[in-house]
């Protein structure tokens, strides 16, 4: 972010998703749970529509191809999820990545569907599409607009029945995909992952992960790949998960009509995996991360045990901020400290981890932690937070319906991953949880005699290590040079360009003391979720030797209110229950009856925090802490460097909380802060679900109408900055193999200009628009320069810029960058061509609904209009200027906006070539 530095806060909260990261370099299976043991007379109630088998159309076709059809009305879009029943765990000997190298295959074309019509089509669509592969499930998604489903089943039949899979197109893949493991093998999360899987899970299909090997990628052959597609890729082997605004009846006869000839396979014998507790191990690696972890991995049940809720609701407890292993932060033992679940289909694990210091022991977090454990595991864990935790897994379930593709998400690892006959079944599931059971599974799965340890160090990058990287060109689709002729069917569905419609607006208020109120009804569950946003900008706001304030502010307020403590606090959030988060930024999510509670104690935690002194001074010396390490990152040294590239020395954005700075912070200094910068007239909040915009204000103007703002508003617009001129700079990072290159430059606009839609239009056909882009076709498909390349535009209220990003071998930073040069002096030279503006408006046009498939989507839209000060119909107005732009008037915004000589190049990673 070029415009407002991270601060400090977000540098702890950062900690968190650091930790996520490291579960995040896997694939793994959701958390659901199995559901044999049905508690009788469960309440109905406790089950959403959205995942009862008694809300939903399904049917097994006769060749085996098992169908669930999910209608969900939240906007005019719908999401097909297949499911094929075949992961890393059945490849051969010897070749671990077989289903994820097949898997990209499958956007390389089929019989009737070459992989330039498949590329083209996907960029008409204007929705998302992708795929992942575990060890047991290989997924392929779609998202667009509901009209355009047939589309969607066709891709799907054409790929079952008939893939390509030529010699030539894997030639190109494979060096797509030894790119990708490239890639993660710099990771140091996924090298910690990839050595704790082969400890866990020894002598079984699991001891590799999906995404294979470059050794055994040499050695693939496209006949490899078909032996594996043929035996696996049926119709039997298949589950087709739809939801969306769709018509049941009429669907389910859509997917007859369309799979119903695929004729089912003979399936294979699939391979036993029957892990064995491994005796105790300790790893240690070394990483670029701002903050070292100590971890303890245990072996636990898998998705499809009769254990996994149980083992899920372990889980919760040992990660609940009401529990010993959290307690260790506030105690000041760990930046953070708690527990991750990753179970796969047949096995899984649980991972505690404690976040310490850069340059600090790690024995005391680790110590710390071990005691935890071990305390729980022969003593049991409260039987309120095993309530707790039920509750709160049952009440999630109500959200489901408020994301399409969330909701596809939940059904097809239910059904694929969990062996269910619906969601729904997990409410049982968890109901018949006890908290003996919950402790005799600590007991049992909380042994020392079988823990992973680790120990994740904080390493500076020093001199950059230069590494070869594995070339190739392509991932998933190529480009074509010239206009694609669409299949026939596609053709007709997708070639007319229809005149944008009004989309329907919230209802929009203010409250008496000047919070501005957006409320987006939605019926489509009984929940609510709030979202809300405080104008803030600590660069201009914190004193001068000061700073830091903000972030220590905004990670005070976990730790109670003036009515609650700490632990008070949150067991009332979990009584309701509640997901609840405050700060200058906050949000709530609850059932709708519960709205009115779940406000009071959003409106307690905001307007009236405790910040104790105790939990003060524990604090500030742990920011102070982790920015120590954050400020040598080389993610925090790129972000710093990209700044100061293109922004004046003075600017506010460059300033730095330090440790010294941090550590010299007082109480009443937060206090100060906190009175000044928490403001009503400068915050919007936006209510969305079920819920009329009459109750939703009602409740708020109770809840929150007594805070008042003091004295004037402050400044909280960043100046405006010159035009940026060009530089070179280049950031080393000792774990990266390729290096990741921004190209960026100030402009003289911003969202309020009009011409802003031409310039998003145009990047849309040069490099937004990812596979259909120029970028993309010229630097990776043409020459194999780069391994990933994009292009944006980041806006603000004063100030905006462009970007170009993209990540390349050592030596091709250089050629890459020249290529970028070349297409933006062509996009200023000439008109883009009638088959480019085509298809980025398409894209462009046919992606609107897809912002309002989500709740959470929504909220985040309309936030992100009031900050900007743009008016809530924007997308609207955007959607008029792309339908009615001319390719004259793109090349003209580019010819006028953009400065392809100006660009500023920052490289991080080994030392590049030019």
């Amino acid at each position: 972010m070029i415009f407002r530095k991270p601060s400090a806060a977000r540098t702890r909260f950062s900690l968190l998703a650091i930790t996520l990261a490291l579960l995040g370099g896997t694939a793994l299976s959701p958390t659901l749970a199995h559901a044999q043991d049905a508690a009788p007379g469960m309440p109905s109630a406790l089950v959403p529509p959205s995942l009862s088998s008694a809300q939903v159309v399904r049917a097994t076709l006769p060749n085996g191809l098992k169908v669930v059809i999910v209608p969900n009305r939240l906007a005019p879009v719908v999401t097909t999820e297949i499911n094929y029943l075949v992961g890393s765990a059945e490849v051969p000997d010897g070749f671990p990545g077989t289903a994820h190298a097949l898997e990209h295959m499958m956007f390389r074309g089929s019989k009737g569907l070459d992989k330039d019509q498949l590329a083209a089509i996907g960029t008409r669509l204007g929705g998302s599409y992708n795929a992942d592969t575990t060890e047991d499930v290989t997924q392929y998604f779609y998202t667009a607009q509901a009209q355009d489903l047939p589309v969607l089943l066709k891709i799907e039949a054409l790929r079952m029945n008939g893939l390509t899979l030529s010699e030539a197109d894997w030639e190109k893949e494979r060096g797509a995909i030894e790119q990708e493991v490239a890639r993660d093998l710099s990771s140091p999360a996924y090298r910690y992952l990839e050595q704790l899987q082969g400890i866990l899970f020894a002598g079984t299909p699991y001891e590799h992960d999906a995404l294979g090997t470059r050794p055994s990628f040499d050695k693939t052959t496209a006949a490899d790949l078909r032996d594996f597609y043929q035996k696996w890729y049926g119709p039997n082997n298949a589950v087709l998960v739809i939801v969306g605004d769709i018509n049941p009846v009429s669907t389910l006869q859509l997917v007859q009509d369309t799979f119903a000839d695929i004729p089912r396979k003979d399936l294979p014998q699939r391979h036993k995996v029957t892990p064995v507790a491994p005796p105790a191990k300790t790893l240690t690696l070394s990483t670029d991360y701002p903050v070292g972890f100590a971890t303890l991995a245990f072996p636990m049940a898998g998705s499809s045990s009769a254990d996994f809720a149980t083992a899920d609701i372990l889980s919760d407890v040992l990660s609940s901020q009401r529990g010993a292993l959290y307690d260790l932060v506030p105690q000041g033992k760990a930046l953070y400290a708690g527990f991750e679940y990753a179970p796969k289909k047949e096995a899984g694990f649980g991972l505690a981890l404690a976040a310490f210091p850069k340059g600090a022991d790690a024995s005391g977090p680790m110590n710390a932690m071990k005691a935890v454990l071990e305390k729980i595991r022969k003593e049991g864990v409260p039987a309120e937070l095993v309530e707790a935790a039920k509750q709160k897994e049952i009440a999630q379930l109500q959200f489901s319906a408020n994301s399409v593709s969330g909701l596809a998400s939940i059904w097809s690892n239910a059904l694929a991953f969990q062996n269910l006959d619906s969601p729904g079944d997990l409410v049982a599931a968890y109901q018949a949880v006890t908290p003996q059971a919950v402790n005799d599974l600590a007991a049992k799965l909380l042994d020392p005699a079988h823990a992973v340890s680790a120990i994740l160090t904080p390493e500076a990058s020093g001199k950059a290590v230069s590494g070869k990287g594995f070339g190739g060109a392509e991932s998933f689709a190529t480009t074509p040079d010239k206009p694609v002729k669409l299949p026939q069917w596609a053709e007709k569905a997708l070639a007319k360009l229809e005149e944008p419609k009004p989309t329907p607006q919230p209802a929009v208020s203010t409250l008496s003391n000047g919070i501005k109120l957006i409320v987006w009804p939605s019926h489509v569950s009984h929940t609510i979720q709030l979202s809300g946003q405080i104008r803030q900008t600590p660069e201009l706001q914190e004193p001068k030797g000061k700073e830091g304030v903000h972030s220590l502010t905004e990670a005070l307020f976990s730790y109670g209110t003036t009515q609650h403590d700490r632990l008070a606090f949150q067991k009332a959030l979990d009584d309701v229950p509640a997901w609840e988060d405050a700060g200058g930024n906050f949000s709530l999510q609850v059932l709708t009856p519960d709205f009115e509670k779940g406000v009071d104690l959003l409106a307690e935690n905001e307007l009236h925090p405790a910040f104790p002194e105790k939990d003060f001074t524990v604090v500030r010396t742990q920011l102070a802490q982790a920015q120590a390490g954050e400020l040598v990152s080389p993610g925090h040294l790129f972000d710093k460097a990209i700044k100061a590239a293109i922004l004046p020395e003075t600017d506010p954005t460059q300033r730095d909380a330090t440790p010294e700075s941090i550590m010299s912070i007082t109480r009443d200094d937060v206090l100060h802060y906190y009175q000044s910068a928490w403001r009503p007239d400068l915050t919007t909040i936006v209510v969305t679900g079920d819920i009329s915009p009459e109750k939703a204000q009602a409740v708020l103007e109770k809840a929150f109408g007594s805070w008042k703002a003091e004295g004037a508003a402050p400044n909280v617009n960043l100046p405006t900055v010159p035009l940026s001129k060009t530089s070179r700079a280049t950031v080393p990072d000792k774990s990266s193999v390729q290096n990741d290159v921004v190209l960026a430059e100030t402009l003289g606009l911003t969202a309020q200009n009009p011409d802003h839609f031409l310039l998003q239009l145009g990047n849309e056909v040069l490099g937004g628009g990812l596979f259909s882009s120029r970028l993309y076709r010229d630097m990776r498909v043409k020459t194999g320069y780069v391994y990933s390349v994009s292009s944006s535009f980041d806006w603000g209220r004063t100030r905006g810029a462009y970007t170009v990003n993209y990540g390349a071998d050592p030596d091709k930073v250089g050629k890459a960058q020249s290529v970028v040069m070349k297409d933006l002096k062509a996009m200023q030279s000439a008109p883009p061509t009638a088959e480019e503006l085509s298809l980025a408006k398409a894209s462009l046009l046919r992606s609107l609904p897809l912002a309002r498939a989500s709740l959470g989507r929504i909220a985040a839209q309309y936030l992100y209009l009031a900050d900007l000060d743009l008016p809530l119909d924007n997308a609207d107005r955007g959607a008029k200027a792309y339908y009615k732009a001319t390719g004259a008037e793109v090349q003209a915004a580019f010819r006028k906006w953009i400065r392809p000589d100006d660009l500023a190049v920052i490289v991080k990673g080994p030392t590049p070539t030019w």
